[in-house]
């Protein structure tokens, strides 16, 4: 069935998904990974589509910026589409000096400046963590193609750090000092909305540009830079 932001219908979308936050990066997976794709869904300018991964059926589909659209897309995705595991490719900003440009991050947990977990009305603070079985399928298959990696908790906020009222450097050497690897913007939604379906998730990002030493990978650079990333993706999506 058709939501408000998603016009597939019933059955069109695979049991997993992979959810890019950018729209191009959706595209680019389907093109050049995939094999008999097709495009089912375009809403607001985000596509979504399906096609086969050495045989297995796998969508991947485009989340936008920010908790609240990751959370909307994947929490559709979840709930009227029939979708158990959402593998997010994305990127973030390195907060260890130990994590070089183009390294990956396996998010174990996420924690947040947002209010997204209020809704739940729980007595606390939660803390949504990934699917263990994802999660350990992704490092054996990094380990076993030589892909560089780090496991570890990331904070997902609502601010980009670059553009921090108070500085750049506000926010993330606490988030730093209290154990987060990397900072993005929408594991913490999507673990949310795992943890709270039953369903599973995994976040895995590419550590694009360093917050803690100024590395980062040259514009022309960041597409072939995230193909480690797609292929471990899609390697445990199937």
């Amino acid at each position: 069935m058709a939501t408000p932001h998603n016009s597939a219908a019933r059955g069109q979308i695979a049991e997993t998904v992979l959810l890019p936050g950018d729209p191009n990066r959706a595209r680019f997976v389907a093109r050049e990974f995939l094999t008999e794709s097709e495009e089912v869904t375009n809403v607001r300018g985000i596509p979504g589509y399906t096609g086969l991964w050495r045989g297995a059926k796998v969508s991947v589909m485009a989340s936008g910026m920010g908790g609240p659209s990751a959370g909307i897309y994947s929490y559709e995705l979840y709930s009227f589409f029939g979708v158990e595991r959402i593998i997010r490719i994305g990127t973030a900003g390195g907060l260890r000096d130990s994590l070089e440009p183009g390294d990956l991050v396996f998010a174990v947990s996420a924690s947040t400046d947002s209010n997204y977990a209020r809704q739940y009305s729980l007595p606390g603070t939660f803390s949504p963590c990934a699917d263990y079985s994802l999660l350990e399928r992704a490092v054996a298959v990094a380990r076993s193609t030589g892909v560089s990696f780090s496991v570890g908790q990331v904070f997902s906020s609502d601010y980009f750090s670059e553009y921090n009222a108070l500085g750049p450097d506000a926010s993330w050497k606490t988030w730093a000092r209290a154990g987060c690897v990397a900072q993005d913007m929408e594991t913490y939604a999507l673990y949310c909305n795992a943890s709270w379906l039953g369903k599973s998730a995994l976040s895995i990002l590419t550590h694009t540009d360093s917050c803690a030493t100024g590395k980062s990978i040259p514009p022309d650079r960041r597409q072939s830079c995230l193909e480690p990333m797609i292929r471990v993706a899609l390697e445990i999506a199937t």
